[in-house]
């Protein structure tokens, strides 16, 4: 059975995570999606190791389920030809800067024309109308922007940005959803539309589900930042051996946790019998949850811990969540055999569908694997082919050098 977007096709003309990961992910969902790319390439074919040239693991991590075609749409003929593609597409997403979009000629009004039912989809830094719109942005800029960044000098006394591009893919998430929505309101009337996607206000929106906190009332009824989550004690929490992620969350929970505990003082403590006023002494609460944890073993934990049906978890480094048993049996790493770099390996599609499965059905590919044949099927003769190959306009895939 096909992927639940079989028959979609999606022009990704953008670059690095934010719309690359979108647009796999909609290629996972069986989405035909071609990746519009520079002579160079997308910036990510050179970060991370790699086997060969313009295949780096960054690029291999984001541009499954794509073919590539090369448009140097400095030029005048390439541009002409990336409306050729966009003529037959569903979705045309890019993340050109306002001024840079115009600059090219590649508004939505001009694919509107030639594509009423296009969804036009722009990723930015910022809402284009604010005095931000056309300032460059990466996910350092958007994490600082955001509030991210801060959220952490209320651990370690200074702004730090966490350790994973969570605005990126975050923000990315985003384009995913309003993309589908949009396909969605195609699929009833018939009508393309334009969408606008920034990474600053998604994030913002994002990081104030909780943190918005007293300043959801005018006026405020207490200050923004929700105390458990920026409470200094929360933390995986130390055993005699390890580290243990544990969340009694349920008054229930807290009951059965004091007892397993041997803590009846805490038990019968007025102070953590309720959520709220755990939530007022949460500092106190969680760090005597840390006194607690260091007496036992993680082994000895979990098995009391899962009896009672008290949420904890192991803390998987990078490196064992390679080989975590949950993973492992849910069959999630995928081993493929990529034809000019060998075997690799990638994370499966987490989600299921039971009568529209998606799955990996091409593997990133080489740049401008696909040019000629993406550009045959939009209908360009060859000896328009030809001309575009003789001026650098686009390019066909090199020769890959043996895998090692």
């Amino acid at each position: 059975m096909p992927g639940p977007l079989a028959g979609v096709r999606v022009i990704d003309c953008t670059t690095v995570v934010l719309g690359p990961w979108a647009a796999q992910q909609l290629g996972d969902l069986g989405a035909d999606v071609v990746k519009v790319e520079p002579p160079e390439g997308d910036t990510t074919r050179q970060l991370g190791p790699m086997r060969h040239p313009d295949m780096g693991a960054f690029y291999l991590a984001v541009n499954r389920n794509k073919r590539s075609i090369v448009l140097d749409l400095k030029q005048a003929s390439a541009r002409r030809a990336l409306v050729r593609l966009a003529e037959g597409a569903d979705v045309f997403l890019h993340n050109y800067r306002p001024q840079a979009a115009r600059r090219l000629g590649l508004s939505y009004e001009m694919f509107r024309a030639v594509n009423p039912g296009l969804v036009y989809v722009g990723t930015y830094g910022f809402r284009a109308a604010g005095p931000y719109g056309d300032k460059p942005a990466y996910d350092d800029i958007i994490q600082a922007a955001s509030g991210v960044a801060s959220l952490q000098a209320a651990l370690l006394g200074e702004p730090r940005y966490v350790p994973t591009i969570v605005a990126d893919k975050t923000a990315s998430m985003t384009v995913l959803a309003a993309v589908l929505a949009a396909l969605y309101h195609k699929a009833r009337t018939g009508e393309g539309q334009e969408v606008e996607i920034p990474m600053f206000e998604s994030l913002a929106a994002w990081i104030m589900v909780e943190h918005l906190y007293g300043e959801t009332f005018v006026p405020p009824v207490d200050t923004v930042g929700y105390k458990r989550v920026l409470n200094r004690y929360r933390r995986p929490f130390k055993t005699k051996d390890g580290y243990l992620a544990i969340l009694p969350y349920t008054d229930q929970n807290w009951r059965d946790f004091f007892t397993i505990a041997g803590r009846p003082d805490l038990l019968d403590d007025a102070r953590f019998r309720s959520l709220a006023s755990r939530l007022r002494h949460i500092e106190v609460l969680y760090e005597e949850l840390g006194t607690i944890a260091v007496t036992r073993t993680s082994a000895e934990w979990l098995a009391e811990l899962d009896a009672r049906n008290i949420p904890a978890m192991v803390v998987n480094s990078l490196e064992t969540l390679l080989h975590d048993p949950q993973l492992a049996a849910t069959g999630f790493w995928q081993l493929v055999e990529h034809p000019s770099e060998g075997r690799m390996r990638l994370p499966g599609i987490p989600v299921t569908y039971g009568r529209t499965p998606a799955d990996i059905r091409r593997l990133p590919p080489r740049l401008g694997e696909h040019s000629v044949e993406i550009l045959r099927e939009a209908g360009l003769a060859p000896a328009e082919i030809d001309t575009l190959l003789a001026a650098g306009a686009t390019r066909a895939e090199r020769a890959p050098a043996a895998t090692q």
